[in-house]
């Protein structure tokens, strides 16, 4: 870790927006996964959700240059329960379906908490998923095809969501609480100690400016 390196972790942090996220309703493709997270990396997501049953979540890294550790999935077995779970933090969650009463998706304000609910590749949003959402968004197609892939639906969502939170001035400053802020950076900046921390249940410990470890010892250590 050097001090570029982690100017750059930090950067990058104080621009995660805790209140725009996705909902992947059993999107299981692992190279659609990967560039939906890609995407989310790029418009500063902090975390992604997925309704997933059954066997573990497919390994991302070799699709995505490595942003599934930059953003973390949480899992939810049912989507009624990720729709609760994302309501309980406020989030409007935004289906992107075809159906009649559909909005164009350019005709929505994605400034306040949002969540942007995605379907599997071949059927897209499910019935039950649509019963839980707060409406439709839609992306206007003037081809034969009636849809878009997954990840390039994602992205095309997102960057506007992304356009519209620059103009409004949510990345100029860090969004994040200061616990999950602290916890974050040292996780990215040391993953490997992280998890040592985590297993024997340690908070992490303060990061200077450089991101040097605080060490009792009046000598900074840097660790390898």
């Amino acid at each position: 870790m050097t001090p570029e390196r982690f100017t750059r972790l930090r950067t990058t942090l104080d621009r995660r927006q805790p209140d725009l996220t996705v909902l992947l309703d059993d999107v299981h493709k692992p190279h659609n996964l990967s560039a939906v997270l890609r995407t989310c990396d790029a418009v500063g997501v902090y975390e992604a959700h997925a309704v997933w049953q059954g066997s573990p979540l497919p390994p991302l890294r070799h699709a995505s240059a490595g942003t599934g550790k930059w953003v973390p999935v949480r899992i939810h077995r049912g989507v009624a329960e990720a729709c609760a779970h994302l309501r309980a933090g406020g989030m409007r969650i935004l289906a992107a379906h075809t159906t009649p009463e559909a909005a164009d998706f350019r005709a929505l304000d994605y400034t306040g908490p949002t969540a942007i609910l995605l379907g599997a590749e071949r059927n897209g949003v499910s019935e039950a998923a649509l019963s839980v959402s707060d409406g439709a968004i839609v992306i206007p197609m003037l081809g034969l095809g009636h849809s878009l892939n997954v990840s390039v639906a994602a992205a095309t969502v997102l960057f506007e969501a992304q356009r519209q939170r620059l103009a409004a001035g949510l990345y100029q400053h860090s969004r994040l609480d200061p616990d999950r802020y602290r916890t974050t950076l040292f996780e990215w900046a040391y993953p490997d100690l992280a998890r040592r921390y985590r297993r024997d249940r340690l908070p992490c410990p303060p990061l200077d400016e450089e991101g040097f470890i605080g060490w009792p010892a009046p000598r900074k250590k840097r660790l390898p």
